[in-house]
């Protein structure tokens, strides 16, 4: 199944670039929702070849992903490929400069099941893909959102 959408955020591309590629916060987030987040690479900077392992409870049950960081580009690509016992899949994010405070985010989001459980789940969601795709859209308005509020906070600064 894929999703994809797009929204404009009121903030430089070079920060937008830093907020999504801030995997330490990203990291922080998840922890305070309850998931388990471990770094499993050495890297000492962001980069491509970044690793967690992730748990989380979902739909009442725990789930294991392996993420790992595939690009990571400062002129605005960044994709992400996870894999786990029951899905697969990637997510993408583009990055387009439309004036020197505006800049367009392109994400994209698709996940395979490598199970029968998986399959007829993903096939539920396909049924109500107008509503799935709503609240993808909501999600990354209330991404560009705080994206904004993040850079008005700092007064510009990255």
């Amino acid at each position: 199944m894929k999703l994809s959408g797009r929204t404009d955020i009121g903030a430089p591309i070079d920060f937008v670039f830093a907020f999504l590629s801030d995997f330490d916060g990203w990291e922080r987030s998840a922890l305070r929702r309850g998931a388990d987040v471990t770094r499993t690479d050495k890297l000492k900077k962001p980069g491509p070849g970044m690793t967690w392992h992730v748990r989380f409870a979902w739909k009442g049950r725990e789930r294991e992903l392996q993420i790992k960081v595939v690009t990571l580009d400062p002129a605005g690509r960044m994709t992400l490929a996870f894999d786990g016992p029951a899905v697969e899949g990637h997510l993408n994010a583009e990055l387009v400069s439309l004036a020197a405070k505006r800049t367009r985010l392109l994400m994209q989001v698709e996940v395979k099941p490598r199970t029968l459980t998986a399959r007829l789940f993903i096939q539920s969601l396909k049924l109500a893909k107008s509503r799935v795709q709503k609240r993808y859209d909501t999600r990354l308005s209330q991404l560009a959102a705080d994206i904004e509020l993040r850079q008005g906070g700092t007064g510009g600064q990255a």
